[in-house]
Parts: structure tokens; C-alpha cells; sequence
């Protein structure tokens, strides 16, 4: 049947709290939906094995390309940071992730395919561009358990560095730290070094920082979820704040301090059903949950420190 997607404000950047409904023409079960830094462009993923591009303009969604290339469900789409071009990368249950370029306006094209011949064995469950100021690095999850880093080399060709999880088992979820104000702010200056966080089947979540040399060394594990960790996500404007959530039906918000890392629930009671995604607001005062069967709630701390729900994002389907 049709899909029908819907947007939240704090998700994907329109109107705070607001939800717009409008059918995708997928041919099957959509899996994810990211708007640009703009938001002036819609992309969707979809069982369908297509992305469909969509422009935006106000409410209006218009159709403006569909790109294949998958073999399989396209699992997750992200937009590259606006200074590199129109960039896209998918992931795919075939193993595959595409990086897609516009360019002219309104003709698209694959400018670097990783197959499973290479890093991936298995499907690609979720991938995540690094911080544009490392320049274009992309970290792709995969079911066999590794993190490929994908690096865009000054001669127009792709470096790949395989991160081997110590599980073993299934990577589901990939997300860089951001780079603060203060470095970001300082042309020439050292970055940090880059970090990134897995969620796996493991249940655990896993912190990675490349060490001076370039080399990725031991992950650390934080260990708190009761099953599959489905998804994680660093506050954009804190480096030291990390959001996981589970099938065991809980969130965790885990804070930095010093080398240690420590966690507590975002509510007491856990939420009624597994919990698929989370998503930080631009600015990061809200804290968007999808769980269950599409059922989305948006979050905000309060100045003591609590987690407060402060909107449920209505189904306009």
C-alpha cells in the first residue's frame, strides 16, 4: 500500500510540533525520512529498494527524483553538510551503501558504491556523517557486527577503515560526537579527536575515539539496555551527553564525567513498547522518541535536570 509519511518539528526542522501528512508514492514500508540543512529537500527510504528526493516548499512536498541502486530495503538516508555539494548516502538490507550526488540541479548520480565485496558482509542497518569539519567522513553500522569508516580522499577516491565491535554481533545504530563552538569557531586550530557511538545486539553501547596516530584502539562499553540497542545519538551541542534507546523499552541518557560514563532513564517507567529512534532537535533542547508503532513523543530538561515529555506528536494518518 501508499505510505503516508509524517514529519515532527523537532525531528526533521518545519514548525515546533507540527505534523504533516502526505503520501511519499513508495510502494512499500517507509523507513526513514531526512529533511537537508535547509530543509528544502525531503529524502525517504523505503522497502521499495528506492529513495525518493522530494522538494519543499511551505507544506508542499513535490516529487522530484527516485533513485535506485539498492537490491534490497533502503534502512536510512543522511544528508552531507551543504559546503560539500548535494550529497546523500543510503544503507541497504543488500549490503550497500551509495553516495549520491546532485549535480546538475535535478539530475542525481551514484559517485561511490561500497559493496559487500568489500568492508560489508551483510545488511547496512544505519550510517552517519562525521562533523563536516573532519571533511567528508561517513561511518556506516553493519549486521556483521563491523563499523566501516568511509574517508574522501584528495583524489576523488574513498579510504576505508573497518572497526571490528568486540561482539561480534549486529551493529544497529552509528553517531559522531559534535564539534563544539569553541573548535569549530577556530579555523587551522586541532580538533578534537574524532568520536563516534555504536548501539548493537549485543545490548550494549560502545563509545570509539581515533587516537593521534589515526588508529581506533578498544571501544568502550556501556553496558545498561536489557536487549538490542536500536539507536544512539549525541546531543549536537555536547559532546559528553549520549541518548540510546532499546526494545527493552527504555531510553537511557548517559553523561561523561572525566573517563567515566554513567546513565539514568529518561522517564521511571520505561515507555509502553520497544523504542526504535532518537532524535535531537538543531538547537538541542528537545529530544524526539519513536516508539512502538509510530507513535512519537518529544522531550525537554528542565533546569533541575529532569527529563519532561511536553508534547505527543499526533498520527494524522
Amino acid at each position: 500500500g501508499k505510505q503516508r509519511v509524517q514529519k515532527m518539528a523537532a525531528v526533521l526542522g518545519a514548525h515546533e510540533g507540527a505534523a504533516v501528512s502526505f503520501d511519499t508514492q513508495h510502494e512499500d514500508m517507509l523507513h526513514d525520512a531526512q529533511l537537508d540543512y535547509y530543509s528544502r529537500k525531503l529524502a525517504t527510504a523505503s522497502s521499495d529498494r528506492t529513495i525518493k528526493i522530494f522538494d519543499v516548499l511551505g507544506d508542499q512536498y513535490n516529487l522530484a527524483a527516485t533513485l535506485s541502486g539498492h537490491a534490497g530495503p533502503v534502512w536510512q538516508v543522511s544528508w552531507a553538510h551543504p559546503k560539500f555539494g548535494v550529497l546523500l548516502a543510503s544503507c541497504s538490507f543488500d549490503g550497500k551503501v551509495v553516495i549520491h550526488r546532485e549535480a546538475p540541479a535535478g539530475v542525481w548520480a551514484p559517485i561511490h558504491e561500497q559493496t559487500s565485496q568489500g568492508a560489508h558482509q551483510a545488511s547496512v542497518n544505519s550510517i552517519a556523517w562525521a562533523p563536516h569539519e573532519y571533511g567528508l567522513v561517513l561511518g556506516c553500522a553493519s549486521a556483521d557486527g563491523t563499523v566501516t569508516i568511509l574517508k574522501h580522499q584528495a583524489d576523488d577516491s574513498w579510504a576505508v577503515e573497518v572497526l571490528e565491535d568486540p561482539s561480534r554481533l549486529g551493529c544497529n545504530a552509528v553517531n559522531f560526537a559534535p564539534v563544539l563552538a569553541e573548535h569549530a569557531n577556530a579555523p587551522g586550530g586541532p580538533l578534537p579527536p574524532l568520536k563516534l557511538a555504536t548501539g548493537g545486539c549485543d545490548k550494549n553501547v560502545r563509545i570509539w575515539e581515533q587516537s593521534p596516530d589515526g588508529s581506533w584502539g578498544t571501544p568502550l562499553t556501556l553496558s545498561g539496555h536489557a536487549d538490542w540497542v536500536r539507536d544512539v545519538a549525541f546531543a549536537p551541542n555536547d559532546e559528553k551527553t549520549l541518548v540510546s534507546c532499546s526494545e527493552d523499552k527504555t531510553v537511557l541518557v548517559w553523561t561523561q564525567t572525566g573517563s567515566e560514563w554513567a546513565s539514568s532513564p529518561l522517564c521511571a517507567g520505561g515507555f509502553e513498547s520497544p523504542v526504535w529512534r532518537v532524535s535531537w532537535s538543531v538547537t538541542g533542547n528537545l529530544l524526539a522518541v519513536s516508539s512502538g508503532d509510530a507513535k512519537v513523543t518529544l522531550w525537554k530538561q528542565s533546569l533541575e535536570g529532569d527529563w519532561e515529555s511536553v508534547a505527543d506528536v499526533p498520527d494524522t494518518n
